[in-house]
């Protein structure tokens, strides 16, 4: 990376370019500038059963049992280009994660592949997703596609409970639910969910933006709906602009020249 060293101030969001807007329903840039969370779909501008190939080649985490992992630090230059930062783990401190085998971790997974992320309708959407929140050129974007499968009751979250993420804007998009009951996204205001906001079972296709410095988020068990069949549920997380200290830390230590929420 060739960009000089800034650290960003929040809370600056900067508005939608034409591409974002053409890529986004009107209601999300209207209920994201107005509150902290909208749900759409695209399918129409991704190949969904595609993308669904690559779920084949999901490697297990390590960390996580019954879950399956890829994960890339992104970024896009000043000429929109999109990059990797390669070799860069995962680091949730403890403020944001209460699972013990996750938090407080230097968690390292493969990358996504290199296929993948060639591709048009996926540059298409990290580009969209960018200029939705208004991510600066050389803002890390982490970009991961994981999820469960199995044939008995399983906790997605493996523990984390409702929780924030670290990051000031994070969306799911939700690829396949086989053989699935369960699995309803929540979101709230409080950690404790005494407050809730709303509550969706996503089909696939479907992506939620959160803001999630201000509200939080989790997603209940999942269980075969046919109990004599396995089941599984895989999604995209893609969040940026990082509140945990412990994060910046270590992307400031492999890449120095990052844009990093440092305020």
């Amino acid at each position: 990376m060739s960009h000089t060293q800034v650290n960003y101030h929040p809370p600056y969001i900067a508005p939608p370019t034409l591409t974002s807007k053409s890529y986004w329903n009107t209601h999300v840039t209207e209920e994201l500038s107005e509150g902290y969370w909208s749900k759409t779909n695209i399918t129409s501008h991704i190949n969904l059963a595609e993308w669904q190939t690559y779920l084949q080649h999901l490697p297990k985490d390590t960390y996580v049992d019954t879950r399956w992992k890829r994960m890339s630090w992104l970024y896009i230059d000043d000429s929109g280009e999109i990059n990797t930062l390669p070799n860069c783990p995962m680091a949730q401190s403890g403020n944001y994660n209460d699972a013990k085998t996750m938090s407080n971790k230097l968690r390292y997974y493969p990358a996504l592949e290199h296929s993948f992320l060639q591709r048009e309708d996926v540059k298409a959407f990290i580009r969209a997703w960018a200029e939705l929140w208004g991510i600066y050129p050389g803002e890390p974007i982490l970009m991961q596609i994981n999820g469960i499968k199995g044939e008995q009751l399983l906790d997605p979250l493996q523990g984390q409970g409702t929780h924030q993420d670290g990051s000031q804007f994070l969306s799911v998009l939700v690829l396949n639910r086989k053989n699935v009951t369960g699995g309803k996204n929540t979101l709230s205001l409080d950690k404790q969910a005494k407050y809730p906001i709303t509550e969706a079972i996503l089909a696939p296709g479907d992506i939620i933006h959160i803001r999630d410095n201000k509200i939080y988020h989790n997603v209940s068990s999942i269980e075969p709906l046919n109990k004599s069949l396995p089941f599984e549920r895989f999604i995209i997380i893609i969040n940026s602009r990082f509140n945990d200290p412990f994060q910046n830390k270590v992307l400031r230590e492999h890449f120095p020249d990052v844009v990093l929420n440092e305020g």
